[in-house]
């Protein structure tokens, strides 16, 4: 079960955290994997380590927020069987706390971004007459999260961009499905940490991760796992959903 073989995956923002861990598990069970990510570094360190272990996976390294980059990379990969749009950036702040500056940044990786790849990738498996699209949304489409207000707004927009995409192209053979996860233990987590709460990183990071009722963060790994089912052909009746992992975050919470 959950087999990839044969299908090609794109994945943003696969240099690290939750796109890492989804581009790792899709090779490992067989897919070709794009990794594309504004870090060559990291594009490539995840890609020979995937290459180490037998699979396939080619380091892209793409800027989601430039539509025409993204067009021309996407018609070189050719056939895309999969799309994970997993790229984005946080923010911390209200409304009154939120520049005009750093709204148009979050609106432009996080909304524009995952347009940009939708625009790109959508004639492509429309023309295959199949496809299957993830993207990554998050608990802050369900809840009011403290100071998060421009992340909110971004990820609620991926959601409804989901609900769009699901229902425009039925009859396309094109699925479209969110994952909405709560706190993840990511090297984005890890820096947070560091830069507010120098030397107090391990206490901070035991407070965050009982914000969660079931008392942790989630694994990058646990995210892909559900990456895994909602992509492979097991969820083949499964479209314009959002599936939060949250260890219980929206509705042990309100």
């Amino acid at each position: 079960m959950f087999t990839l073989e044969n299908k090609k995956a794109v994945i943003t923002g696969a240099g690290s955290g939750i796109g890492r861990a989804i581009a790792e598990l899709f090779a490992a069970q067989g897919a070709e994997v794009h990794i594309l990510d504004l870090n060559e570094g990291n594009a490539d360190e995840v890609a020979g380590g995937i290459k180490a272990k037998g699979g396939k996976a080619f380091a892209q390294v793409c800027d989601v927020t430039d539509q025409e980059k993204v067009k021309n990379l996407f018609v070189r990969i050719k056939t895309i069987d999969i799309l994970v749009n997993s790229a984005g950036i946080s923010h911390v702040g209200t409304v009154e706390t939120t520049t005009e500056a750093d709204f148009d940044k979050i609106f432009k990786v996080n909304v524009k971004g995952v347009y940009n790849c939708l625009y790109a990738a959508v004639p492509i498996m429309k023309a295959a007459k199949k496809g299957v699209i993830l993207n990554i949304a998050s608990v802050a489409n369900h809840v009011g999260l403290v100071d998060r207000f421009a992340y909110s707004m971004s990820k609620g927009a991926v959601y409804a961009m989901t609900l769009s995409v699901a229902k425009d192209y039925l009859s396309a053979g094109i699925r479209c499905n969110s994952i909405s996860p709560a706190r993840v233990h990511t090297p984005f987590v890890d820096g947070f940490l560091a830069k507010n709460y120098p030397g107090k990183e391990k206490e901070m990071f035991e407070k965050l991760s009982k914000t969660q009722p079931i008392g942790r963060m989630a694994e990058t790994k646990e995210v892909a796992g559900l990456a895994l089912y909602l992509c492979s052909d097991e969820s083949a009746f499964i479209t314009g959903t959002d599936y939060p992992i949250d260890g219980g975050f929206i509705k042990l919470n309100t």
